[in-house]
This record gives C-alpha cells, structure tokens and sequence, in this order.
C-alpha cells in the first residue's frame, strides 16, 4: 500500500475497473458522478449513479456546490454519506455537526426499526405497496423529528440514519432506493476502525496506516492484558531510556510556532483538518483560543488568514503543498494582490514518500514563484526554518515557507547565519565533506563571521552546487561522493526562491566554473531554470545544468525510489556532475 510498484492506497483506474475516477483529495466524488450521470444520460444511458462521500469531506465548498447543482438536475444520483464524524481529525463546523444531529433522534431511530420490521411481516402485494409508502411516510416523519434537514432543503430524498455495519440492512435500502426517481442521500452512520480495536481506541493513528506488527498492536487490548501492559511499560521506562525520535521538519515547525506564539500573542494557527499532520496538536493544547481547524476548506482557511491579518493578528496557515493548490486563487486574489502579511506553511513539499500521485508536492515551485509580492523561502534544516518562521511573522507581506516530509539533517554553523532578504548562504567543501564538524562541536572561527562572497572568493572549488532546502540531503551526500573521487565541491542554499538578491547571487558564483542547479521541485517553470538563463545572459565560459522533477506525475515509494527514478538520487547528480565536467554539456 503506497510503496513503490504497491497499490496507491486511493481510487484509480488503473488498478480497478469500478474505479472511474482517481482520486486523493476529497471532497470530489459528488461533483464527478453528477457529470457521469449528466454524460450518461445525454447518451440515452439508464440507470443510477452512486457518489460515496465522507462527513470529513462534507465540510468542503466543492461537495456543497455539486449538491446544490445536483438537487435540481440529477433525478437518478445517489449520495451515500458515511457518517464517522471523522476525516482524518475529528470533524469540526456545523455541517458535521448538523449531520451528526441528523443520527442521534432515539425517538425516530426506534420507531423507524420497529415500523420497518412490521412491514416486512406482511406477505405479497399488501406488504410491497406499504413497503412504497414506508418512503413517503418517513419523509414526513423526518418533517416532524428533523425540521431543518440540509440535504431535504437541497432537493435530496433523505433515507437514514441507518447502522452502516448492517449489512443485510444497507442492501434492503439500497434495493428500495433504486426506484426512487430523484436525487437522494443515504445517511449511513459507522464507527471508525471497527473490528479492529487499536483503530477504534485511536482512529487518528490509523488513519492512513503503513506496515504493522499485528500482534504487537493487539497485545495491549487482550483480556486482562492492558493494565499489565501499562504496569510493564511504565517499569520498562523507569530502568532505560527511551532514544528519542529523529526531529522531523514537521516537529520542528511545531516547536518553532509555539516558541514565536509564547512571544506574539497575535499568531494564530489555523490548519485544514490536517491538526496532526501538520504538527499542530501541541500549539492547540497550548494556545486552544489561538488554534482554528476550519474542516476540509483550504480555500477558506487561507481567505479566513486574509480578514484575520487585515484585522491585526498574524496568521500562521499549515497546509500540504497539494492542498494548497486548491486554494491557488484565494492566495492569489484575496492575500497577494492585497499584499496580506499571511503565513503559509506548506508541509509535505517536493517528494513525499509512501503516499499517492496526488500527494507529491512538486509544483508549488513552479506555481507561487510567478506570484508578486509572495515571499517564497525553503529551509534546509531545524534552524533555517526556525530563522525562517520568525522571520515571517515581522514581515508586512505574504510569506510561504516550504519543507519535505523528511527528518531535519544535522544542523550546520552556517544554517545560523542571520535571514538576509533574497539571499542564501554558501557552505564549503570542507564542512559538507565525512566527518566535517557540525554546528554543535565547531570551535574555530565561525563561519557566520564570513559572506558567501568571501568564501566562495577563498573556495579551492571549481564545482558549485546551487539547490533548494528540501533536496540538500542529497546535494551533500552527492557532494562526498565526487569528494572521493578529488572532485571538490561547495554548496550555496538558496533559502530565498522569491525574491532574489540577484547581484548577490550572480557575486557568488563568478568563480566557478561547473554550477549544478537542483531542485526538489519540477523543472519547469522551476528556480533551477531561471538561475541558469539569468547566469547564461550574464556570463560566459561556464557550464551549466539543471536536475529537477521531469514533466510527469510521480507514483508512490519510498523517498530513494522516488528521487532515483526522478533522477535526482546522489549517485545520479554525482554521475550527472562528472559528465558535466568531462564535456562541458
């Protein structure tokens, strides 16, 4: 599931033919068989079509506008709503509420279970035309126990609450819906995880799970064997020390934020159903009035960010860099063009392992780098980032600050070096080399003390390397393997994509002879490729070459499988540099 060469772990096509769609973002699926039902039917195609939707992704704008279109146009959909009061967090907003609402009637429940167990007592033809009526009695009922029912409103047939894990009960209906001649939404109600204890106790964990010991997730929920557990681990934790997880970019924009907040009371996080996978579960527990889960709403959420800068605050926004592609507009109409000092955190940015096409964020490059008046930074580790974060906030425009779904990499002296508009910092052969001293040991001169200019004017190198945060890992171990062959090279770190001190950047690579452009990011449209023509137009006698993501979408792996098939993998980029130094193209 979501490994290289595995299944994608969402809807495709290719690997099921009852899948008309792929899919990976939600709130789609409504808008996408109201079409097929609109193609079919203008073909003289009969029959239903059925969109099966979450209560999670009922909270987005898309789902709302495909049944506003569909109550007065789609006589033959079907909308089943699993109703689990979760997406990937628990729901937030009044649409789950609502829907939540819809289930929890004791009064309608148990007169409707009784009612329909009489009918199905009464043999023949009485008991088929009482069973037609049975519809039109219960939307009355409804009238009386659900006044207000959204869907009703809408133009929907509404049949539910109804037990979702039932399964002789889901084919009865589904049998009689068939031959209702309207639109209609089936309300069914089900538990998260179920049969599977461990998911049930925590549904957020399991939520998109990889490989597990099955037995080692069971053992706390067998007979009698969780208070022992409990018991065994707190002992367990008392004689040995647990080795902490490798820091994460995402834990460390969690500490980051929450430091800034302690300092600002006017940051706010918001976040779009995404609390924990974008690291915000500790800023809600410290700051609970400062924290805003608008449901599956990006567009919202970053308009949302818009009134609350304009009315003072400072707006922190966490979301995937998918996600935010749907929010493209609203970034650009209702933050850029107003010049909107609003934060934008895009989590999951460049290749991001175990997850689908959709989920790789390799265009947000390409697509914000075009926008006036946007910052655009990419981190290489904790500390640039932290820089990076605190820098936003003082800011009076929009800033967007990029990172991958990877652990942070040993942190540099250089990574220290103070925020300078438009500019990154040059590190040497002599610290990205095996066994180089890293910002925690240096004792001699700090780098800090020293401009990229100086440095790159005192470099033995002749070979630079110019990438962006995220693929830094692999530009430094590319950089040990040609060191290995007596192939010195130095590094610049972008930091800035947008803006570009570019006098600045044009001073730093004048001596060198071979520059690398890489970046974890598709090249077109990309930094890499206007870093080359801007260095092309201004010099000449240098040799060039840009590594990017090609023009295609990006199956799922692991991080490796990805980038080498991408050929952005360090033997490939080492490879990629000694020809490029061989021939000169």
């Amino acid at each position: 599931m979501r490994q290289s060469d595995g299944i994608s772990g969402f809807t495709k096509q290719s690997e099921s033919e009852h899948d008309f769609f792929d899919c990976g973002h939600s709130s789609t699926s409504i808008s996408q068989a109201l079409g097929l039902l609109t193609a079919r039917k203008m073909q003289h195609i009969d029959g239903k079509v059925i969109a099966v939707i979450g209560d999670g992704a009922m909270t987005g704008g898309m789902a709302f506008e495909a049944l506003s279109h569909a109550g007065i146009l789609a006589k033959d959909l079907i909308v089943v709503l699993n109703d689990n009061q979760m997406s990937i967090s628990w729901n937030t907003g009044t649409i789950s509420r609502h829907i939540s609402n819809l289930a929890m009637s004791a009064r309608y429940q148990s007169f409707r279970y009784k009612f329909e167990s009489g009918l199905e007592k009464i043999p023949g033809h009485l008991g088929e035309t009482l069973e037609k009526f049975n519809y039109r009695f219960k939307r009355g009922l409804k009238g009386i126990f659900f006044s207000n029912n959204l869907f009703v409103d809408l133009g929907f047939e509404y049949v539910g609450p109804i037990d979702g894990h039932d399964s002789a009960c889901l084919e009865r209906v589904l049998k009689r819906v068939k031959k209702i001649r309207r639109p209609v939404v089936v309300h069914v109600v089900t538990k998260k995880g179920k049969g599977f204890e461990p998911a049930e106790k925590d549904p957020i964990k399991y939520h998109g799970i990889g490989p597990f010991d099955l037995e080692k997730a069971l053992a706390p929920f067998v007979d009698g064997a969780q208070d022992k557990n409990a018991q065994d681990e707190s002992t367990a934790q008392e004689k040995t020390s647990v080795p902490e997880k490798p820091l994460s970019f995402t834990d460390s924009f969690s500490k980051s934020l929450i430091n800034v907040a302690s300092k600002d009371e006017k940051v706010i996080a918001i976040t779009a159903a995404m609390t924990k996978g974008t690291g915000l579960m500790p800023f809600m527990r410290a700051f609970p009035d400062r924290f805003y889960d608008v449901g599956i709403a990006e567009q919202h959420a970053v308009t949302f960010a818009g009134g609350l800068a304009v009315g003072g605050m400072k707006p922190v926004v966490a979301i995937y860099s998918t996600f935010m592609q749907r929010a493209f507009d609203q970034l650009v109409e209702d933050i850029a063009l107003q010049n909107i000092p609003a934060i934008f955190v895009l989590d999951h940015s460049g290749p991001v392992e175990d997850d689908g096409e959709t989920h790789q964020g390799i265009f947000d490059i390409s697509m914000l780098r075009p926008v006036p008046n946007l910052s655009l930074l990419a981190p290489a580790s904790s500390v640039e980032l932290d820089l990076a974060l605190n820098w936003a906030v003082e800011q009076k425009l929009p800033v967007v600050i990029r990172y991958p779904k990877a652990v942070c990499p040993p942190e540099l002296s250089e990574f220290a070096e103070p925020v300078q508009i438009g500019r990154g910092v040059l590190i040497r052969y002599s610290e990205l080399t095996d066994g180089a001293k890293t910002a925690d040991c240096a004792n001699e001169k700090s780098a800090l003390e020293k401009s990229a200019l100086e440095k790159s004017a005192e470099s033995a190198a002749d070979t630079l390397f110019v990438c962006t945060g995220g693929i830094y890992p692999e530009v430094k171990a590319a950089i040990n393997i040609l060191g290995k062959q007596d192939v010195k090279c130095d590094l610049y770190n972008l930091r800035f994509l947008k803006p570009l001190d570019k006098e600045y950047f044009l001073e730093v690579v004048k001596n060198y002879k071979y520059i690398m452009f890489v970046e974890d990011g598709i090249r077109i449209g990309g930094i890499g490729t206007y870093l080359e023509s801007l260095l092309q137009r201004t010099y000449t006698g240098k040799f060039t070459a840009v590594c990017g993501f090609p023009n295609r979408f990006v199956s799922q792996g692991k991080r490796e499988d990805i980038l080498e098939k991408a050929h952005l993998s360090s033997s490939y980029l080492a490879t990629k540099t000694l020809r490029l130094r061989s021939s000169g193209c």
